[in-house]
């Protein structure tokens, strides 16, 4: 199958340096709210790399819960492959891919575990067929058949059947601290706009322009 000529021109408005806010969180901010305001479908999903000891790195989509001057959060079930991997390296990425808007989003830094009253009162917020999602599934472990998930939700509905629901002791949430990030803007003829924000010393951030 040759897909090589599948190509798309990048038309939309470019990113210049007295554009961008000399905050990374605040430039986030902002493109997050125009993509949220530009319809774009599920703008808070992100690929979460990560990588065990190893170094085989492994990508998958996550939804972005909350986000603010410490970090980018996330929830999980604390036993699945992503967990494991960020127990046994912390260093993380993430990507937010606003393709509509021609954009992306960058971010590396080290993921932490939040902390239990804080995942409590995010799932407990959540949808109670979300909320019996999170005791059925040991998320990442091989099963036999789906059948067999299906059972284990009933088992759980009788559980709690007449009792308020809890927070599994293995779900939570996950905080990355970002280290760097990347704002991608695509221009005409490949030669897009990118600007890297690092963290120095002092706790600022120096911005430079990369060469598409």
């Amino acid at each position: 199958m040759d897909i090589s000529n599948m190509r798309e021109e990048f038309t939309m408005k470019g990113l210049e340096r007295k554009d961008l806010d000399k905050d990374p969180f605040s430039q986030f901010e902002k493109w997050f709210l125009q993509a949220e305001e530009s319809g774009l479908r599920m703008p808070n999903a992100m690929t979460l790399a990560t990588a065990g000891t190893d170094g085989q790195p492994s990508m998958r989509m996550v939804l972005l819960k909350f986000f603010d001057k410490n970090g980018f959060g996330f929830y999980t079930n604390y036993g699945s492959h992503k967990a494991k991997e960020i127990a046994a390296n912390p260093k993380v990425a993430l990507h937010f891919p606003w393709h509509d808007l021609e954009r992306q989003v960058r971010i590396s830094g080290r993921a932490e575990k939040i902390s239990v009253a804080e995942s409590a009162k995010y799932f407990l917020s959540r949808p109670e067929g979300s909320q019996l999602g999170a005791w059925v599934s040991n998320q990442s472990s091989v099963i036999t058949s789906r059948q067999m998930l299906l059972s284990k939700l009933e088992e759980i509905k009788n559980k709690f059947k007449n009792k308020d629901m809890s927070l599994p002791s293995f779900w939570g949430g996950y905080r990355i601290v970002p280290t760097s990030f990347e704002f991608w803007q695509g221009r005409r003829n490949r030669l897009h706009d990118r600007f890297l924000y690092s963290k120095i010393n002092n706790g600022e951030w120096r911005i430079d322009r990369l060469a598409p």
